[in-house]
């Protein structure tokens, strides 16, 4: 007599070859879901765009993504190695039949079947069925195996947590912000390395902005040269130095010349100094960085600052580093940032200077002295982006566990926290100095070509906005 086996979801029971008859039937059932092919696609190495590309796929006869078809095959293995015959099978032959594709939302029913045994080489012969949601076949096939040697009991090992990013597509994803806009004139300062230069040119030839290298032109050519960089058509402003670079650049932004600035390979204090020289380009409110951060362990992006400019900030240089952020996000597309005020404590302790001004900074939030975002603390990091923190501690919040804004409470705790996202959490980052007359694309100098075209798209945006409502 046939048996159904049920999956147990807290154990996997092996069969072996004697307890097993014929007609004896296992099924599980699977939802595919676009992290299921991308996870998929990350395993498997098999990036075929008719699994990964939407236009790619549309056009395709199947008019769609669809599944890779041995994602299918997958579901059969995992029901042979961990349901029937179970643990210990031993996989022989496998073959398939592909009727229909899988998409995206289909809901498939996975049969294995016992249709024959050899009971001298213990082989066991296995139905193999796939149907969708409305019962139509999309795979079948016949597996051989080795069934078990002998019975056994077990937990079901749980699979790792697999957690899908995708820097590439992050990426697109951030430029495409600015593919409506004309791309703005931009004094680029100093791109004497490889890498400034290559994400100036890149900048330049992607329609973010219309570049002006202002260096030493001779050396830049050379690096040009030197690395297969296409500099035709790029305008030149020849200079000796980088302090000279950084002087000219800024007579041009204070002049209405170019409408943003991006630091090359020089020292963040050259160009700074450069701009703050240039009383035309002062504002009412203080300069200050702001990291934007795609990490892989949270659902959106990160903004921190300030981590590049304010070594430590009194609370009224606090209240414009915030105000430069929230403009940040509401020029990106945001609306009502979350803005954690962090503090090594989430209560206030008078010991703790950055815990006092976390308090104030509420209140003048909540007397309109800062707009436009929801800003609370003192709250921990972990407080910050964690709801599970968040329910452990039992913190009654509107901002905590779901930040948009991180507010360090010095440039030292602020950097080591941002490049910690960078090289150990796997973090892409691109960022902007706001508070000046025209946005500084500021970038470190290890930073990628692609980390400093994501900073001129910041300032690409900044500046058009500039131009409806400058500071």
């Amino acid at each position: 007599m046939s048996t159904v086996i049920n999956i147990d979801p807290q154990w996997m029971v092996s069969y072996t070859h004697d307890q097993i008859t014929i007609g004896d039937i296992a099924k599980v059932v699977r939802t595919l879901t676009l992290e299921d092919i991308q996870a998929f696609a990350a395993v498997s190495g098999d990036t075929n765009p008719a699994h990964l590309d939407p236009a790619f796929a549309g056009a395709s006869i199947f008019h769609g993504v669809i599944a890779h078809g041995m994602w299918g095959g997958a579901l059969i293995s995992s029901v042979l190695g961990t349901t029937f015959p179970g643990p210990g099978t031993i996989y022989l032959e496998q073959k398939l039949h592909f009727s229909r594709p899988i998409r995206i939302g289909d809901t498939v029913t996975v049969s294995v079947t016992c249709s024959a045994k050899d009971d001298d080489k213990k082989v066991i012969e296995l139905d193999c069925l796939i149907v969708n949601q409305d019962g139509a076949k999309v795979m079948s096939g016949v597996a051989k195996v080795l069934a078990p040697t002998k019975a056994m009991k077990m937990p079901r090992v749980q699979a790792s947590h697999i957690t899908l990013f995708n820097p590439e597509q992050r990426h697109k994803d951030l430029l495409s912000l600015g593919e409506k806009l004309d791309p703005v004139s931009c004094a680029v300062v100093h791109p004497c390395d490889e890498e400034s230069l290559r994400g100036a040119v890149n900048s330049h030839f992607g329609g973010l902005i219309n570049a002006v290298l202002v260096g030493p032109e001779r050396r830049i050519r050379g690096l040009g040269e030197q690395f297969g960089i296409n500099l035709g058509g790029i305008k030149f402003i020849d200079t000796p130095h980088s302090h000279a670079s950084a002087a000219t650049a800024s007579e041009m932004a204070a002049a209405g010349e170019v409408e943003c600035l991006m630091k090359g390979s020089l020292h963040t204090d050259e160009i700074i100094h450069a701009v703050l020289a240039q009383t035309k380009l002062r504002t009412a409110r203080r300069m200050s960085h702001v990291f934007r951060f795609d990490v892989p362990m949270y659902s959106k992006p990160l903004f921190i600052t300030d981590a590049a400019l304010n070594i430590a900030p009194n609370l009224m240089e606090k209240k414009d580093i915030v105000q430069n952020a929230i403009s940040l996000c509401e020029i990106l597309g945001g609306s009502q940032p979350r803005v954690a005020i962090l503090a090594a404590v989430e209560t206030v302790n008078m010991g703790m200077q950055s815990t006092l001004d976390a308090a104030a900074l509420c209140k003048m939030a909540d007397r309109g002295q800062i707009t436009g975002g929801i800003l609370d603390g003192p709250l921990a990091f972990d407080n910050a982006v964690s709801p599970h923190a968040l329910q452990v501690k039992h913190i009654q919040s509107s901002v905590a566990g779901q930040a948009d804004i991180l507010l360090a409470p010095d440039l030292e705790s602020g950097n080591m926290m941002a490049k910690q996202l960078e090289y150990l959490g796997g973090a892409t980052a691109c960022g902007i100095v706001l508070g000046s007359r025209v946005p500084i694309a500021l970038t470190s100098r290890a930073d990628s070509a692609n980390t400093r075209a994501a900073s001129a798209l910041l300032a690409k945006l900044c500046a058009h906005q500039y131009r409806n409502k400058p500071l």
